[in-house]
């Protein structure tokens, strides 16, 4: 049986992946699971390991996408659970989501939430980890602090709002003009131009007392430098993926936004436009 899948060809970036018709199904090993993808997310995670900048990522060639979510079709041995059936999500550097077919490892291998479809838990282990982390025990958030939150309107970013609101913060986002209507939705209290040559100063002219709290930074492309700022206070990296020791919102208000999507085989185009800035929110590949 084969399937497809979208290989990194090069760390040339986006340019180097390509789209594999004829790929063999992959067979689980001891410990494994093998999951039919019904959904994969697009992180800037995958952008550094095209180009080769991810420390530890792996090298080309190699099947892209660290995100996926889908229906678990066979077990290896020594798998219990979860059984076949069972609909799961999981994160994984090594990548191998941006196909029809993944194995992961079955000890990584989350339950969706009853209820939820693959595409909605999309970012479930990776964009609300990263902001819970990047606000709680990283930044301590607490109520009445002013956050200044970049590269709002992306995945990470809109929970880092919702976030950030929840705990009683006064939020401060940067995104692109074209964007600021999606983060005042959100509930940030103040938009501001991300590509402003005076950053900081429009930043300190909306905070209150001009004290910042929090200043959470977000990943920048290769050939970009990040933006920075000379306020005061504490900063979270976006980029940090580990799960955070505060309690999030639950229920109807932590339900992930529906993600903008492509199909699998625009690959390159998906990465090509997160890498722009040209997203809103979270972006999925589907089959």
């Amino acid at each position: 049986m084969s399937g497809s899948n979208v290989r990194q060809t090069s760390l040339n970036g986006p340019p180097g992946l390509r789209l594999i018709d004829d790929a063999p199904v992959p067979s689980p090993g001891p410990g494994e699971v093998l999951v039919r993808v019904a959904a994969a997310g697009v992180n800037f995670v995958d952008v550094s390991q095209a180009h080769g900048t991810f420390a530890g990522g792996p090298q080309p060639p190699y099947a892209a996408g660290i995100e996926g979510a889908g229906e678990v079709v066979a077990l290896g041995e020594g798998v219990d659970g979860p059984e076949p059936g069972t609909h799961v999500i999981s994160v994984g550097v090594e990548g191998g989501a941006f196909a029809d077919y993944m194995v992961l490892p079955a000890a990584a291998a989350v339950p969706v939430p009853v209820g939820w479809g693959d595409e909605q838990a999309l970012g479930m282990v990776v964009n609300w980890p990263t902001a819970l982390a990047a606000l709680k025990p990283l930044g301590h958030i607490e109520a009445g602090q002013t956050v200044l939150i970049h590269a709002a309107a992306g995945g990470t970013g809109q929970v880092a709002v919702r976030l950030a609101k929840h705990y009683g913060a006064t939020v401060i986002a940067a995104a692109s003009p074209g964007k600021h209507e999606v983060v005042l939705g959100l509930g940030a209290d103040h938009v501001i131009d991300s590509r402003a040559t005076d950053l900081a100063g429009e930043v300190l002219r909306r905070s209150r007392d001009h004290q910042l709290g929090i200043g959470l930074q977000a990943p920048s492309p290769p050939d970009r430098p990040e933006h920075r700022h000379s306020d005061p206070g504490r900063t979270g990296d976006l980029r940090r993926g580990h799960g955070g020791d505060g309690r999030a919102p639950r229920g109807r208000g932590a339900r992930p936004r529906p993600a903008h999507h492509l199909r699998t085989g625009r690959g390159a185009k998906a990465l090509a436009e997160l890498e722009a800035r040209a997203t809103v929110g979270k972006l999925a590949l589907l089959p």
